[in-house]
């Protein structure tokens, strides 16, 4: 196997392992196995676990970013810009269960806690696509004039809920659905 393929492989079996068992039941040794790899393989690649678990984040929220930019347009009104991020993420969390339980995992733990934290008040150099049309928002009288956090709980929080409905079977969402639902957190949020 080469270099990048067993990093990979090792990424891979992380985050299936993660996403069904949690953090602390998904040792380093369960992972090696996973990945068809030597447990001192995986330091070769990832200083230790919690590398390896902020790795894998990094790599899934480079993904998302990617897939909801696709088709963005800076140039639209700020209406249509939310609701296409917004649909495009929720679309991309309904075709990768797997990454969106790594995601809820890692935003409800002290990992994804102080990354938020950290964002959120300007700390990292990471830009946010979603923090920035919030705050243009504010500055253009678009958006209400809350907190960013408050702001990402108005226009995020139902989409969570709806995605964990969606993978448990209550409710199969159908792009009218989701559509419907763009427009209502949009409407949550939108100075009046």
């Amino acid at each position: 196997m080469k270099h990048t393929e067993k990093r990979n492989e090792i990424l891979s079996a992380a985050l299936e392992l993660i996403s069904e068992q949690g953090f602390h039941k998904a040792p380093m040794s369960m992972i090696a196995d996973k990945a068809g790899v030597g447990a001192g393989t995986i330091y070769i690649y990832f200083e230790n676990k919690d590398a390896l678990i902020n790795e894998i984040y990094l790599e899934l929220e480079k993904k998302i970013t990617s897939a909801i930019q696709e088709g963005y347009s800076a140039s639209q009104p700020i209406k249509e810009r939310f609701i296409h991020l917004w649909i495009g993420l929720l679309q991309y969390i309904i075709e990768h269960p797997l990454h969106f339980r790594y995601m809820e995992q890692y935003h409800n733990s002290p990992y994804g806690a102080s990354l938020r934290r950290d964002r959120i008040l300007g700390k990292t150099g990471n830009k946010s696509i979603f923090k920035d049309l919030f705050e243009e928002g504010i500055t253009n009288h678009n958006v209400k004039d809350l907190p960013i956090i408050m702001l990402f709980a108005l226009s995020f929080g139902p989409m969570v809920f709806l995605a964990r409905d969606h993978t448990l079977g209550l409710i199969k969402l159908q792009d009218g659905h989701i559509t419907q639902a763009a427009a209502a957190c949009w409407e949550a949020i939108k100075n009046k």
